[in-house]
C-alpha cells in the first residue's frame, strides 16, 4: 500500500507561535499515529516550515506582495491575478494530496482585522478543492466566531461545508458555524490542539516573577475605524500595570505570540524604563510555556498566550479580546480573572491580579486538573481524526457514514 500523502495548510511558519504550535501537535501526532504519511505544507511561511519542521512546503500564494497594501496600479494588478493564480495552483496541491489537515487556529472567525479576499478566500479554495477532487479536509480544532462582514462570512460558511471533518476549540465555535447555517450536529469540542505539546518542566521555587504576555491589539474587524483608539488605550493600561510591578520590586518579563507584537513591548520597556522589566526571546510555544512556568503568575493577551500559560499550571488573568479567552478561561476554572483589552483600567487590573495571586495555591490544583481531562478528551480527538481520514489503515475503524 503506498504511504498516505498529507498535506497541512494554513498561516504557519509566518511568526504566529501559536499556529505553528498547532502544527507542531499535529505532526507530533502523525509521526505516532502514521509513521509511513508522506507530510507536505502550502503555508504562509515555507522556507520557515521546512527549516523549523523538515516538511516541504509551498507558498500559500502565488503572488509575493499578498501581505502588502496595494496602492499601485500594478501592485493591485499582481494581487488581483494571484487570485485566479491562486485558484489552479491550490487545486493541484490539493489533488496530490489523500487527507489535508488545517491544524487548529481562528481559521472560522474574524476577531482581528480580516479582509474577505484574504486568507477566508484562500481556505475557500482549499476546501472547495478538496470538495471537487474528493480529497478528505480537516479542520481540526478550529475557532470561529460570529462575522459581520457578508462576504466573509459567506466564505468561511461554504469552507466549512465542504469540509470532510469539522472540530472545534471550543463551544462557542461549534455554535457560530451552526449560527451561519452549517450543520454541525456531528461536529465534536476539543480543546485546542497545544494542550497536547509536552508540559514544561516542573516550577522553579518562586521568586516573584510575573509575565505579562502583551499583543498588538487594535481592536476587532468591526473596530477598523476606532483601532487608533483602541490601540493606545491598551498600551497605556498595560504600561501603567507594568510600571506599577517594577516600583513594588517586582521582576515583569514580556511575552509575544506574534513578530507584529514586538514594537509593543519596545514601548513598554521605554516608557517604564526599569531594569526588574525585560523582555523574553521565546520563539515556539514550548518556550513560552516554559516562561510561564517559571512566572509565580502570568497576565496576557493573545489566546495562545494564555493556553501556554494554562498548560504550564501558572496562575493566569487574561486580557480578553474575543469571547474565546473567555471561553478558555472559564473552561479551565479561572473564569473570573478575565479584564477586557479593550478597556484596560490599570488600577482595577492591579486588583484582579491581587485577587489572583491570593487565590494561587487553589488555582494550581484546578489547572492541574484541568489539564488533565484536556489530555484525555485530545487522545479522543486524534483517534476520532484517524476513523475519519485514514479508515483504510484498519477498516474495523471505518466511519459508518460520511458528510
Amino acid at each position: 500500500m503506498k504511504p498516505v500523502r498529507v498535506g497541512v495548510f494554513g498561516l504557519l511558519g509566518s511568526g504566529n507561535l501559536g499556529n505553528d504550535g498547532s502544527l507542531e501537535a499535529v505532526l507530533g501526532h502523525l509521526r505516532d499515529a502514521h509513521p509511513d504519511a508522506v507530510v507536505d505544507a502550502l503555508c504562509g511561511g515555507p522556507e520557515a516550515v521546512t527549516a523549523r519542521y523538515g516538511i516541504p512546503a509551498t507558498r500559500l500564494h502565488w503572488y509575493r506582495g499578498e501581505y502588502r497594501t496595494a496602492s499601485r496600479a500594478g501592485a493591485i494588478a499582481g494581487k488581483g491575478l494571484g487570485k485566479l493564480v491562486d485558484v489552479f495552483r491550490t487545486a493541484a496541491w490539493v489533488r496530490g494530496h489523500d487527507v489535508v489537515i488545517v491544524p487548529g487556529m481562528g481559521v472560522l472567525e474574524a476577531t482581528l482585522p480580516l479582509r474577505p479576499w484574504g486568507f477566508p478566500y484562500s481556505l475557500f479554495l482549499l476546501c472547495a478543492s478538496g470538495r471537487l477532487t474528493r480529497t478528505r479536509v480537516a479542520l481540526v480544532s478550529v475557532g470561529a466566531g460570529p462575522i459581520g462582514v457578508r462576504a466573509t462570512r459567506a466564505l468561511v460558511r461554504w469552507s466549512a461545508r465542504c469540509a470532510t471533518y469539522r472540530s472545534y476549540r471550543d463551544a462557542l465555535s461549534r455554535d457560530a458555524l451552526r449560527e451561519m447555517g452549517v450543520d454541525t450536529s456531528r461536529d465534536e469540542v476539543y480543546p485546542d490542539l497545544a494542550f497536547s505539546l509536552p508540559a514544561p518542566e516542573a516550577r522553579a521555587e518562586a521568586r516573584g516573577r510575573v509575565c505579562v504576555g502583551v499583543m498588538a491589539f487594535h481592536g476587532s474587524n468591526d473596530d477598523r475605524d476606532r483601532a487608533d483608539e483602541i490601540h493606545a488605550r491598551y498600551l497605556d493600561g498595560v504600561t501603567r500595570f507594568v510600571r506599577t510591578l517594577a516600583e513594588e520590586g517586582r521582576e515583569v518579563r514580556l511575552l509575544t505570540g506574534d513578530g507584529v507584537d514586538v514594537p509593543v513591548v519596545e514601548s513598554i520597556l521605554a516608557a517604564v524604563g526599569s531594569p526588574l522589566v525585560t523582555a523574553s526571546d521565546a520563539d515556539s510555544l514550548a518556550a513560552l510555556m516554559a516562561e510561564a512556568a517559571a512566572a509565580d503568575a502570568v497576565v496576557a493577551t493573545r489566546y495562545h498566550n494564555l493556553v501556554c500559560a494554562l498548560k504550564a499550571g501558572t496562575p493566569t488573568l487574561a486580557l480578553s479580546y474575543a469571547a474565546k479567552s473567555d471561553a478558555l478561561m472559564a473552561d479551565m476554572g479561572l473564569g473570573a480573572y478575565c479584564h477586557p483589552a479593550r478597556e484596560v483600567d490599570a488600577d482595577r487590573l492591579l486588583a484582579q491580579f491581587r485577587s489572583l495571586e491570593k487565590a494561587a495555591p487553589e488555582l494550581r490544583r484546578t489547572l492541574k486538573e484541568r489539564n488533565a481531562v484536556a489530555a484525555d478528551r485530545l487522545k479522543h480527538q486524534f483517534s476520532a481524526l484517524t476513523r475519519a481520514l485514514f479508515p483504510h489503515e484498519n477498516p474495523a475503524l471505518a466511519p459508518q457514514e460520511t458528510r
